[in-house]
């Protein structure tokens, strides 16, 4: 594997670790026995966080080359 290759699929991970994270965190966080409505609105809020963030990474390496 090259340098880059190894770069993007630890992106890749550090990316989706994040997005696990943060679910699990609203998971715990907003729960009454099952997830509220405030938890569902942060779950589509991290949803949303994760497309802007892995597009702005996926913009940010593609201008390296």
């Amino acid at each position: 594997m090259d340098r880059d290759a190894v770069v993007e699929t630890a992106v890749a991970f550090v990316g989706a670790g994040t997005l696990a994270a943060i679910v699990l965190w609203i998971g715990s966080a907003y729960t009454d026995g099952s997830l509220t409505a405030d938890g569902g609105l942060a779950l589509v809020a991290a949803i949303a966080f994760f497309i802007i963030l892995m597009s702005a990474i996926g913009f940010g390496l593609s201008r390296r080359y």
